[in-house]
């Protein structure tokens, strides 16, 4: 069984693109040559051209000798989440030889424990959520009792051109090893909105790399890489199908990446400790709700889930949150924001308005939560 995302849009090729896409984490995520032939201005001499070199194409890619390399720098990640006790298998790069290791948000997304084994030789460690960008959809994992482990050459996403051929490599299945497709790139600056049929929710990934390959469930997290091996970005998403449906043609297969320059900078602003409004660092809290929107403004409380802080601060399902801490709070999304800037323990006071419309103000302790 697989955890999809699905969404849709509209585009061409060259950027900017929208199109329908599923993200796997399975449950158990025409290129020219460029040349210029003038004068260089100043340069010039009667008679005479100066010409710039063409850009050589890069030589073929060996998929067989990428993914052996790569293999030793690669982990599976198996996620247990609440509240059914389901696991999503994904895939993770290894930063630094402690475990620090790069991987896709949603593979991790509402876990409760996170376990990680390596694809080289099947070493298992436990692994903690140090931050999180759900915008990009990156996070960053540390194993416990990591080290002298084997790290990824991370390479630079800015000088990928369309046509590039590279390779996507990740836990393809949920299989444990490490299974590679071949592709090129068809687009540099695609956007995307992903449904994760898991938990309903939606979310508009931007700029991400687009690959005509097959990729598939529980590549999510791994690698995309050039010819030479190196990262250039982090496997993310697929659309299309390899099956035609009934008296159809099928969809070709896409994949997508997180450039690599992007999720590295998230890593950069995880490690720096300092939180932004798209990256969450740390443990994070939770009111023990489902909320959504109200009318014409505020966070429904559509349950208060019991022994969690809401329910034993004494809300109920009907009231309406309407403020944080003094700040108004004019939708559900806005109220989870908020409480992801939080950490566990801190206590927050509610604005909150009882059905009958009369208002109190609730203080509540926030527990620890799963990743967001």
């Amino acid at each position: 069984m697989d955890n999809q995302w699905q969404g849709t849009g509209s585009g061409g090729p060259t950027g900017g693109s929208r199109v329908l896409i599923t993200v796997f984490a399975a449950v158990l995520a025409l290129g020219a040559l460029f040349g210029y032939q003038g004068e260089l201005p100043g340069l010039s001499q009667p008679g005479r051209s100066v010409v710039a070199a063409p850009v050589r194409p890069a030589p073929p890619l060996n998929a067989s000798e990428l993914t052996r390399g790569l293999s030793p720098v690669l982990v599976n990640i198996t996620a247990a989440a609440r509240p059914f006790g389901a696991a999503a298998a994904g895939s993770g790069i290894v930063l630094t030889g402690e475990g620090q290791v790069l991987t896709s948000h949603h593979v991790v997304k509402g876990a409760k424990t996170v376990r990680v084994s390596r694809v080289a030789d099947g070493a298992v460690y436990t692994a903690e959520v140090l931050g999180y960008d759900t915008h990009a959809d990156i996070a960053l994992l540390s194993l416990t009792g990591a080290y002298g482990l084997a790290t990824a050459r991370i390479g630079s996403s800015a000088g990928l051109r369309v046509r590039d051929e590279v390779l996507a490599v990740g836990n393809a299945g949920g299989s444990g090893t490490a299974t590679a497709v071949t592709g090129e790139i068809s687009d540099l600056d695609s956007t995307i909105m992903a449904l994760n049929q898991q938990d309903l929710s939606r979310q508009a990934l931007t700029g991400m790399l687009e690959i005509e390959a097959a990729v598939s469930a529980g590549q999510s997290g791994g690698a995309l890489t050039d010819h030479t091996g190196a990262v250039v970005g982090v496997i993310a998403a697929a659309s299309g199908s390899r099956d035609p449906p009934p008296g159809g043609a099928a969809d070709p297969p896409n994949g997508y990446a997180v450039p690599i320059d992007a999720a590295m900078r998230v890593v950069r602003q995880i490690r720096s400790g300092t939180p932004t409004e798209s990256v969450h660092i740390g443990p994070t809290a939770t009111l023990g709700v489902l909320i959504s929107d109200a009318r014409p403004r505020g966070a429904r409380i559509d349950m208060a889930i019991y022994g969690l802080p809401a329910q034993t601060a004494g809300l109920v399902a009907g009231e309406i949150i309407t403020s944080l801490d003094g700040r108004a709070v004019t939708s559900a999304r806005l109220l989870r924001a908020l409480i992801d800037t939080r950490k566990p323990a801190e206590t927050v006071r509610l604005g909150v308005r009882a059905s009958d419309g009369t208002e109190r103000v609730v203080a509540v302790r926030l527990a620890t939560g799963t990743p967001g």
